[in-house]
C-alpha cells in the first residue's frame, strides 16, 4: 500500500489519467478508498497527506465541497452508487419454502406418525397366500366383501395426506412470519435516518441514501452508517468497540485520527466527515463479507475437507515469527435466532437476548408438561390393546402363532401403534407456539398504527404483564418544544421576557455570544412552516429555547455565528451526562481566549466565582452569595416546574497558553452572566395515560436528570405523585446513599426497602437508572415478581433499556444507541402509546389463554376417548385420520381465529399478572374441567348406547378394515361440533356472560367458524374411507348440532359456579419460581454489575462455565481438525461464540464500575482490528482466541485482575492456553513477548480436555 501512495506521488499525471479511466471521472478508486480506510492515526493522516495533501483535497477528488456538500443532481449521485456501491449490505438469503417444508417434518410426533403410516400401506399391499381366515381367528370375518379388504391401504395414505397437510400449513405460517420480520426489518432501516448537508442545507436522509462524497453530521449518540474522514470535530470521542472489542473511546480529531468507521457509536461530541466508503465496502461490510453473509463460502468451506490439517501447523509456526500481529478476532454478527435476518442496524456482535420472556418460560413448562402425560397415555394405551389382543388370541381362543398368520398379527400391532401415536399427536397442543406466533405477529403489525414499532416480538406479550414503567421526563411526559419563560441577571428576577432597553449593552452582548456559540451550530430556529405557527425548532431542544431566547431579544444569532464559523472554535467540551455542562472557547482578537460555559445552574454557580450586576460589573460572587441564589432564585423556577439553566464565561489573558485537557482547570473562576427557567409543559394527554396505568395496576416513576423541584412539579402535574399519597421522591445521590453498604456495594434488602415507595428520581446518572430497573426486576418482596419497562432517549440509557423486561426508545429524540438497545421503538414519542402497547400486550395474553382453554378441552377429551375407547372396545371411537383432522386443522384454524381478536379498553381495568401467575387460571381451568364432562358424557353415552337411541348398526369391536359404520361418525361429528361451539365460549376466559360480545367486529373469527363448519359437512358426507365416515341424514345432523348448542347452554351454567367455591382447582402453568433459576438469568447476571450478588452465585456459574468451556474446546479441537482456512476457523469460531455469549462478562460494564465513569453497554463484539496495515492471512491463525479474555476465571486470576478494566493486550500472547484455565510458563505481568509459548495451541488444548 505504501508503494501505491508514492507511485501516485511520483508519476502524479500519469495515475491521474488512470484513475479517472477507473473511477468515472472521480479522482479516487474504489480499491483506494478502502485501502485508505484500512489505516489509523499517524498511517492515515500521513497517506491522506501524501496523497491528497489534506481532507480538503480528498474533498476535491470526489468532487464534493466540505461545506456546501453535494448537489442533489440525481445523475450524479446514481452515478457514486455505480462506481462505489449503495449504503446497503445485502440481507442473508431467506430460507425457501422447501426448506421451511424440510424443517417443519423434523417434528418427532409427526416422524413417529409417518413411519407407522408406512408400515400400515406396506402391510395392506401384503396379502398371505392361501385361505387361512380360520387359522387366524376372527382376523379377517366381517372382511368377506373384496373390496373392504383392498382398501386397507387407504388409512395410511390418509395418514400420509394429513400429515403432508400439516406440513404445509406450518410451513406456510413460518414462511409468512419471516417474511412479516423483514417487513418491520425494512421498515425499521427506513426509520434510520442521517444527517447530511446538500446544497449547502442539512437534511436528513434515509441511511440507505448515502453515497461516497456526501457530508455528513456526526453528533452525540448517532450510529455511524458508512466510514469517512473528519473534516472538523468538536471534543469527538467514537466508542469503536463493535470493531476493535476495546471499551475505552476513541478520541478523534482531524489532525491525529481522522478516521471514523461504519458501525460505531459517537459517545461525546459532534463533527463533519465526507464519507469515503459505503455499503459492503465500509469496515462493517466488509467484516459481512468476511463472515459470508452468502452461503457460498460455507460450501467451498466444506469441500476442502480434512486436507489442510498439516497447513495449519505451517501456518501457525509462520504466524509466531510475525511478533507484531494483532489477533483479528471475530463474531458472527446476528446469532441465527428464529430465522431473523442479519438485522442491519445489530451492527455489533448479537447480545444475548433477554432470558426467555415471560410467556414464552410459561408455555415451554406447560408444553413439556402436557407432552409428557400424554407420551405416557399412549404408552399405556398400545400396552393394555397389545395384551388384550394377546390374551384374548392366544390364551382364551387357545391359538398358536402360525408363520402364515404372521402378517396379519402384525396388522393387528400396526393398527394399535398407529392408536398410540394419535393419542400422542392430540396430547401434544402442536397449535400452541403457532398460536403464539399469529398473536404476536398479529399485534405487532397492528401496533404500528398506534406508533410502536416493535424490534423484539416476545417484547409484545411481556408488556401486558408489565407491573412497573420507569419513564424519562423530556420529551416522553412533556413536549419537548422548550421556551425561555424566566430569567434572572442583572440583580433582577424577570417572570417574562425582559426589555432589551432594559440590559447593559455588554451584559446583552455577552449573553448572545454566550448563547450563539457555546451550542451545537446544527441546532437552529427556522420560520414555521404555515403561517401563523411556531418557529421550527431544529436540534438539541434545550438549545433551541436558548437560541429563542435571543430571538425574542431581538438579536441575531446567525450573526455571531457567521463572524466566529464553527472552524474557528478553539476548544469545545461537549455536553455528557458526567459534565452536565457545555463550554467552548474562542480566540479573542487580542491573542487571549474567552470560554463560554452553560449547564445545570447548580453546578455551573458552584464554578462561579464572580457575577454581572445591574451595571454589566463584576461582583464577587461568595459561596453565601450562592446559597442565597439558590432559595430565592433558582428553588421558585423549579417549582415551577422550570428547567434552570446558568450561563457563564471567564477570560484567559494572552500570553502563556493554558493546558486545555485539564478540564478541571479551565472550567472554574467563572463569571456568572444570567440564570433562566425553561418551560417544557407537560404532554396534554399524559394526565389521563397515567391515570389508566394507574388503574391497570401499573406504577409508573419518572427517572430525570433535572433538579429535583423541577422533576416534582412536572410529577405533579402529570399525576405521577398524588397529594396525600405516601411516596419517596430522591436524588441520585441519596439514592446511592441509601442502597449501598459502607464498602459501596449495592444491596439488594436497601434498595427493597425504598422502590416500592420511590417515584421521582432526579439528578440520576444512566448508572442510577441502571441499578434501579435492575432492582425492581431482581426483587423478590411483594406475591409477585416485578416486570419493568424503561423509556429512554440518549446514548447513556443503553443498559438500562437493556436491563428493562422491555425496552422503549423514542423514535423522533431517541439515539440511535438507544434505539439499538431498545425492544420497542415509539414513533412518536408519547407517553400514551406506552398505554396502548400495555393493551396489546395483554391482548396477547388474552388471546393465547383463550387458545389454551380451547385447546386443552379438546386434548382432555379426545386423549380420554381415544384411551378409554381402545381399552374397553380394542379401538379408538375417533380414528387416527379424524384425530389429525380435530387436533391440527383445528387447531390452526381456532389459533387463528382466536389469536386475532382485537384489544378492548376493558383490559386495562384489571391488575397485570406478573411473572409469576400460571397461565391457566382456576376460573379457565373450571372452564376446561367443565366442558369436559359435558363433552366426555356425550360421546360415552353415544359410544355405548347411541346404536339403540338412533336405531342403527352397532360399530363396537369391528374387525380389521370394516367398513365405516354410522355408529361412530355420529360420534365424530358429534365431537366436532362440540368443539365448534366450544370455540365461541372459550372467547371469554374472565367468567363472563356474554360469549358473543363483540364477535362482529372480529371477522377472521367467523369465517374460520363458519369455514370448519364447512369443511366438516364436507368430510362427513364424503369423506369416506380416507376419514372412516358415512353419511349421515338430517335427522342424525340436527341432533349432532343440537348437542353442539348445548355447549353454549352449559357454558353459562358453569359460568354461575363461583371459582371461589372450587378451592380443590389447580393452577397450571406457572412461571419459573424464586428459586428457580435459569440458566439464561445466571448469564444475565453475570453481566450485570452488582459485585456483592456475583460473589454468592460463582460457585454455580463456574460449573456452568466449566461445561461450556470443555465443550467449546471440543468443538474448537475438531474445527482445527477439519478446516485449516481463516475463514473455516473464524466462522466455526463464531458459532462456539454465539454459545458462549451469554457466560461474557461485559468489558465495558466492568471497566465503567470500577472507573466511576458512565460507558454504555458494550456489545462484547470483538473485531480487532489489523494495526499492521498489510493484511496477511496467516498472522491470524495461529492466535485466534478461544473464548474472549474477560472470561478468564476471575477466581483463577490474581486478585487484582477482578479490578482491571480490560487484560492487558498482548499481540501474540498464547491465549488458548491461558483460557482453558491451564497456565503454559505465561503470567499476565510478564512482558508480551517473553510471554509467547512454545506450545502450541492445539496442544495445549488437546491436554486441558
Amino acid at each position: 500500500m505504501g508503494d501505491m501512495a508514492n507511485s501516485s506521488v511520483d508519476f502524479y499525471p500519469k495515475s491521474q489519467r488512470r484513475e479517472l479511466n477507473h473511477a468515472g471521472g472521480f479522482g479516487c478508486t474504489l480499491s483506494e478508498l478502502r485501502s485508505l480506510m484500512e489505516l489509523r492515526g499517524a498511517e492515515a493522516i500521513q497517506k491522506v497527506q501524501e496523497t491528497y495533501t489534506d481532507v480538503n483535497g480528498l474533498c476535491r477528488r470526489l468532487k464534493t465541497s466540505p461545506t456546501e456538500g453535494l448537489s442533489d443532481n440525481a445523475t450524479d449521485l446514481e452515478k457514486r452508487r455505480q462506481i462505489y456501491g449503495q449504503n446497503f449490505i445485502p440481507p442473508k438469503k431467506p430460507k425457501t419454502f422447501l426448506q421451511l417444508v424440510w424443517e417443519a417434518l423434523q417434528d418427532v410426533t409427526l416422524i413417529i406418525l409417518e413411519i407407522a403410516a408406512i408400515i400400515s400401506l406396506g402391510l395392506s399391499f401384503y396379502a398371505p397366500p392361501g385361505e387361512q381366515s380360520e387359522a387366524c381367528g376372527n382376523v379377517a370375518a366381517g372382511a368377506e366383501d373384496e373390496g373392504e379388504s383392498e382398501a386397507g391401504w387407504i388409512e395410511g395414505a390418509a395418514i400420509l395426506l394429513s400429515v403432508i397437510c400439516v406440513v404445509l400449513v406450518t410451513a406456510f405460517n413460518d414462511w409468512s412470519k419471516e417474511k412479516q420480520f423483514r417487513g418491520l426489518q425494512s421498515r425499521i432501516e427506513q426509520e434510520q435516518k442521517f444527517t447530511v448537508i446538500r446544497n449547502g442545507q442539512q437534511a436528513q436522509i434515509p441511511v440507505a441514501e448515502l453515497v461516497v462524497g456526501d457530508i455528513a453530521q456526526v453528533k452525540y449518540g448517532d450510529l455511524l452508517p458508512a466510514d469517512g474522514v473528519l473534516i472538523q470535530g468538536n471534543d469527538l470521542k467514537i466508542d469503536e468497540s463493535s470493531l476493535t472489542g476495546e471499551s475505552d473511546h476513541v478520541r478523534k480529531s482531524a489532525d491525529k485520527d481522522p478516521m471514523l468507521l461504519s458501525g460505531t457509536h459517537v459517545m461525546e461530541g459532534s463533527g463533519r466527515m465526507v464519507v469515503t466508503a459505503v455499503g459492503v465496502n465500509s469496515q462493517t461490510g466488509i467484516i459481512f463479507t468476511l463472515l459470508g453473509a452468502g452461503g457460498e463460502e460455507e460450501e467451498k468451506k466444506d469441500k476442502k475437507g480434512k486436507q489442510q490439517d498439516g497447513a495449519v501447523e505451517n501456518n501457525q509456526n509462520k504466524a509466531k515469527k510475525q511478533d507484531g500481529a494483532v489477533a483479528m478476532e471475530m463474531q458472527p454478527l446476528k446469532s441465527a435466532e428464529g430465522g431473523e435476518m442479519e438485522e442491519r442496524e445489530k451492527k455489533k456482535a448479537s447480545v444475548p437476548k433477554k432470558e426467555k420472556s415471560v410467556l414464552q418460560g410459561k408455555l415451554t413448562k406447560l408444553a413439556v408438561q402436557i407432552g409428557k402425560a400424554g407420551l405416557v397415555m399412549s404408552a399405556i394405551t398400545v400396552i393394555i390393546l397389545v395384551l388384550y389382543f394377546v390374551i384374548q388370541t392366544f390364551v382364551i381362543d387357545g391359538k398358536t402363532w402360525a408363520a402364515e398368520c404372521t402378517p396379519v398379527y402384525v396388522q393387528y400391532f400396526v393398527k394399535f401403534f398407529i392408536i398410540g401415536v394419535t393419542v400422542l399427536v392430540v396430547a401434544v397442543p402442536e397449535g400452541l407456539p403457532l398460536a403464539v406466533t399469529i398473536s404476536l405477529a398479529y399485534s405487532v403489525k397492528k401496533m404500528m398504527k398506534d406508533n410502536n414499532l416493535v424490534r423484539h416480538l416476545d417484547a409484545c406479550e411481556t408488556m401486558g404483564n408489565a407491573t412497573a414503567i420507569c419513564s424519562d421526563k423530556t420529551g416522553t411526559l412533556t413536549t419537548n418544544r422548550m421556551t425561555v419563560v424566566q430569567t434572572y441577571m442583572g440583580d433582577t428576577h424577570y417572570k417574562e421576557t425582559p426589555d432589551p432597553s432594559n440590559l447593559t449593552p455588554k451584559t446583552l452582548d455577552l449573553l448572545v455570544h454566550a448563547i450563539a456559540i457555546n451550542s451545537a451550530y446544527t441546532t437552529k430556529i427556522l420560520p414555521p412552516e404555515k403561517e401563523g405557527g411556531l418557529p421550527r425548532q431544529v436540534g438539541n431542544k434545550t438549545e433551541c429555547a436558548l437560541l429563542g431566547f435571543v430571538v425574542d431579544l431581538r438579536r441575531d444569532y446567525q450573526l455571531v455565528r457567521d463572524q466566529t464559523p464553527e472552524e474557528k472554535l478553539y476548544k469545545v467540551y461537549t455536553f455528557n451526562s458526567v459534565r452536565k455542562s457545555m463550554s467552548t472557547v474562542t480566540c479573542m482578537p487580542d491573542g487571549g481566549y474567552r470560554l463560554f460555559s452553560k449547564g445545570a445552574s447548580e453546578i455551573v454557580l458552584k464554578k462561579c466565582t464572580n457575577i454581572l450586576n445591574s451595571n454589566g460589573e463584576l461582583r464577587s460572587f461568595r459561596p453565601r452569595d450562592r446559597d442565597e441564589m439558590v432559595k430565592k432564585v433558582i428553588e421558585p423556577m423549579a417549582c415551577d416546574g422550570l428547567r434552570t439553566i446558568c450561563i457563564a464565561y471567564r477570560d484567559f489573558p494572552a500570553g502563556k497558553e493554558p493546558e486545555w485537557d485539564n478540564e478541571n482547570e479551565i472550567v472554574i473562576d467563572l463569571t456568572c452572566i444570567a440564570v433562566v427557567g425553561i418551560e417544557d409543559p407537560v404532554r396534554p394527554e399524559v394526565p389521563e395515560a397515567i391515570n389508566k396505568c394507574q388503574r391497570a395496576g401499573i406504577t409508573v416513576r419518572m427517572v430525570t436528570g433535572d433538579n429535583i423541584n423541577t422533576a416534582r412539579a412536572i410529577a405533579a402535574k402529570c399525576g405521577i405523585i398524588q397529594p396525600g399519597e405516601d411516596f419517596l421522591c430522591l436524588e441520585g445521590k441519596e439514592f446511592n446513599r441509601r442502597i449501598r453498604n459502607e464498602k459501596g456495594e449495592i444491596e439488594q434488602e436497601r434498595l427493597d426497602k425504598i422502590w416500592p415507595k420511590l417515584r421521582v428520581l432526579a439528578r440520576s446518572s444512566p448508572t442510577d437508572k441502571h441499578t434501579l430497573v435492575k432492582g425492581i426486576i431482581d426483587s423478590t418482596i411483594g406475591d409477585q415478581r416485578q416486570v419493568v419497562a424503561v423509556t429512554g432517549d440518549g446514548t447513556n440509557d443503553g443498559p438500562a433499556l437493556k436491563k428493562a423486561d422491555v425496552g422503549f426508545a423514542m423514535g423522533i429524540a431517541g439515539t440511535d444507541v438507544a434505539k439499538e438497545a431498545s425492544d420497542i421503538i415509539l414513533t412518536d414519542d408519547n407517553f400514551s402509546s406506552i398505554v396502548k402497547a400495555v393493551m396489546w400486550g395483554r391482548n396477547v395474553y388474552d388471546s393465547i389463554s383463550k387458545f389454551l382453554q380451547f385447546q386443552l378441552t379438546v386434548n382432555v377429551v379426545a386423549v380420554i376417548v381415544a384411551f378409554t375407547g381402545a381399552c374397553i372396545t380394542q379401538d379408538s371411537p375417533l380414528k387416527a385420520v379424524q384425530m389429525l383432522w380435530v387436533n391440527l386443522i383445528m387447531d390452526t384454524f381456532a389459533s387463528l381465529a382466536l389469536a386475532t381478536e382485537p384489544p378492548t379498553e376493558a383490559l386495562l381495568l384489571r391488575k397485570p399478572y406478573g411473572r409469576n401467575k400460571p397461565l391457566i387460571s382456576r376460573t379457565m381451568m373450571k372452564n376446561i374441567l367443565g366442558h369436559a364432562v359435558y363433552q366426555l358424557t356425550i360421546i360415552f353415552t353415544l359410544l355405548f348406547v347411541g346404536e339403540v337411541f338412533f336405531d342403527i348398526d352397532s360399530g363396537r369391536n369391528a374387525p380389521l378394515h370394516s367398513p365405516s359404520s354410522e355408529h361412530y361418525t355420529i360420534i365424530f361429528n358429534t365431537f366436532v361440533m362440540m368443539q365448534l361451539f366450544n370455540e365461541i365460549n372459550a372467547r371469554k376466559i374472565h367468567g363472563e356472560r356474554n360469549v358473543f360480545d363483540g364477535i362482529f367486529g372480529n371477522p377472521i373469527f367467523c369465517t374460520i367458524v363458519l369455514g370448519t363448519f364447512g369443511i366438516q359437512i364436507v368430510i362427513v358426507q364424503f369423506g369416506g374411507k380416507p376419514f372412516s365416515c358415512s353419511p349421515l341424514n338430517a335427522e342424525q345432523w340436527l341432533w349432532c348440532l343440537f348437542v353442539g348448542v348445548g355447549e353454549l347452554v352449559w357454558g353459562q351454567v358453569i359460568a354461575s359456579i363461583p371459582t371461589s367455591q372450587l378451592k380443590c382447582l389447580k393452577e397450571a402453568g406457572h412461571g419459573p419460581g424464586k428459586d428457580e433459576i435459569t440458566d439464561e438469568e445466571m448469564a444475565e447476571d453475570e453481566e450485570e454489575i452488582d459485585h456483592a450478588e456475583r460473589e454468592l452465585r460463582r460457585g454455580q456459574i463456574l460449573w456452568f462455565r466449566g461445561l461450556n468451556r470443555i465443550q467449546t474446546q471440543m468443538e474448537v479441537v475438531s474445527t482445527f481438525k477439519r478446516s485449516g482456512s481463516f475463514q473455516g476457523a473464524v466462522r466455526r469460531r463464531s458459532s462456539v461464540l454465539s454459545q458462549l455469549h451469554d457466560i461474557r462478562v461485559v468489558k465495558a460494564f466492568r471497566s465503567s464500575l470500577y472507573e466511576g465513569l458512565e460507558k454504555p453497554d458494550t456489545k462484547t463484539s470483538i473485531h480487532n482490528f489489523m494495526t499492521t496495515p498489510e493484511f496477511l492471512i496467516n498472522d491470524y491463525i495461529h492466535n485466534i482466541p478461544l473464548i474472549d479474555d474477560t472470561d478468564v476465571e476471575e477466581s483463577e486470576a490474581p486478585p487484582r485482575r477482578r479490578f482491571r478494566a480490560s487484560p492487558p493486550q498482548s499481540p501474540n500472547k498464547n491465549n488458548n492456553a491461558i483460557d482453558s484455565g491451564i497456565y503454559l510458563s505465561t503470567d499476565v505481568s510478564k512482558t508480551p513477548t517473553s510471554s509467547s509459548s512454545p506450545v502450541s495451541p492445539l496442544h495445549s488444548m488437546e491436554t486441558s480436555l
